[in-house]
Parts: C-alpha cells; sequence; structure tokens
C-alpha cells in the first residue's frame, strides 16, 4: 500500500488568537480554505486548517517549559509546497507586508534542482518555509 502523504501535522501556539489568523492568511493563497475546530484529548480546542491532501492543527500550549528550540527533540521546520516561484515570492510578500521575521529572501538552494525557497518563522519562532519544486508540480 503506498502513502498518500502526511495527512496533518498539529503544532502548539502560544496564542491560538494570534496563530490562527497568521496560518490562515498564510496558507490560503497554497489552497489551504477549510478550518474546523475539534476536541482535543485534554478538552482543549484543536483548529484545523486543511488544504490540498493535508491538514495543520493548532492548539494552545498547555505548559510552558521555555521557548522553542528547533534543536531540542521536535519539530525543526515545516515546509508547505507551492505551485510556482511566483508563488513562493508572493508569500514572501505577504510575510514582509506584516513584518514577519525572513530567515532567508526567496532564493535557489543546492538541495535538489530548482528548489526555491523562502525560510520564515511563526509568531512563536517555529522555522517554516514555502518550497517550490519544478519536480513535485510536473508530476
Amino acid at each position: 500500500m503506498r502513502s498518500s502523504g502526511v495527512h496533518h501535522v498539529d503544532l502548539v501556539v502560544s496564542s491560538i488568537e494570534r496563530s490562527l489568523p497568521f496560518y490562515a492568511e498564510l496558507l490560503s493563497p497554497l489552497g489551504f480554505h477549510r478550518i474546523s475546530e475539534v476536541e482535543g484529548e485534554r478538552g482543549e480546542t484543536i483548529w484545523y486548517i486543511g488544504g490540498p491532501g493535508s491538514a495543520i492543527g493548532l492548539r494552545e500550549a498547555q505548559s510552558d517549559d521555555g521557548p522553542y528550540d528547533r534543536y531540542k527533540v521536535g519539530l525543526h521546520h515545516l515546509a508547505f509546497e507551492a505551485a510556482s516561484r511566483a508563488d513562493v515570492d508572493e508569500r514572501a510578500e505577504w510575510l514582509r507586508a506584516h513584518d514577519v521575521e525572513l530567515e532567508s529572501e526567496p532564493q535557489e538552494y543546492a538541495y535538489i534542482p530548482g528548489y526555491y525557497a523562502v525560510f520564515f518563522y511563526d509568531p512563536d519562532g517555529l522555522k517554516l518555509e514555502i518550497v517550490h519544486l519544478p519536480t513535485l508540480s510536473a508530476a
């Protein structure tokens, strides 16, 4: 049996009021249009932003054990696929217009031929990426 990809990823955020609009606006141009909520295992609300074949879940933190560090065990970064380089550039413009910290401007990386991405940080400092790969779009 072949997997069709990642179904969803849940992120714990410090503020739903801040993070839900950030992710909804960031991801809407990439095809993430459905927003729903479910009750989590501790009774908390989990907001899901659904996109093409996957979803991002956001839940508010219930404990505080220091600032986020992507080099601790856990999530290093999360990458979203864009259909074109122009989409990567447009999202980078949106990030700049919303004073989001960019780690790097959109550019081609040597990971594999044609890898074009922008790296940035969400409101809690989680590292995110929007990437276009011609080979993915053509498949």
